[in-house]
């Protein structure tokens, strides 16, 4: 069984290749990291579930955009095949100008040797007015 820090190295190595696909604006990349039946739950909207949603749900957010995602892990909580990562994001825009910051919750698995995102909630920090 993997240790803790090699789960926590490897939800980092994802997370850096979520960060790349968001710099290259590569939202199929982005979706390729979650699950076949991976779970976005972003606030006001119903669960967004399947490849298909997550990656047109990033496409959004990049058509938006979106241009940077600096995501830093809090903690990492390990239970055999699944993992609980507890972190903070920022979005960045085409200037480097700061969009929004917040926290998230994700629940990780693990499908044929390699960690994936399964279930994805994130808030913003930021107050209602300035969203």
């Amino acid at each position: 069984m993997p240790t803790t820090t090699s789960i926590g190295a490897e939800i980092r190595r994802a997370n850096d290749m979520f960060e790349s696909g968001f710099e290259r604006g590569d939202a199929a990349a982005i979706a390729a990291l979650y699950t076949p039946d991976g779970s976005l739950l972003p606030t006001g909207m119903e669960p967004i579930q399947g490849v298909a949603g997550v990656q047109a749900f990033w496409q959004g957010a990049i058509d938006m955009g979106v241009k940077k995602v600096k995501l830093k892990t809090r903690e990492v909580e390990e239970l055999e095949d699944t993992a609980i990562e507890l972190g903070t994001y920022t979005l960045f825009g085409a200037d480097g100008q700061q969009m929004d910051e917040g926290k998230y919750l994700v629940v990780w698995k693990e499908q044929e040797g390699q960690w994936r995102l399964h279930q994805d909630i994130w808030n913003t920090n930021l107050p209602a007015a300035n969203q």
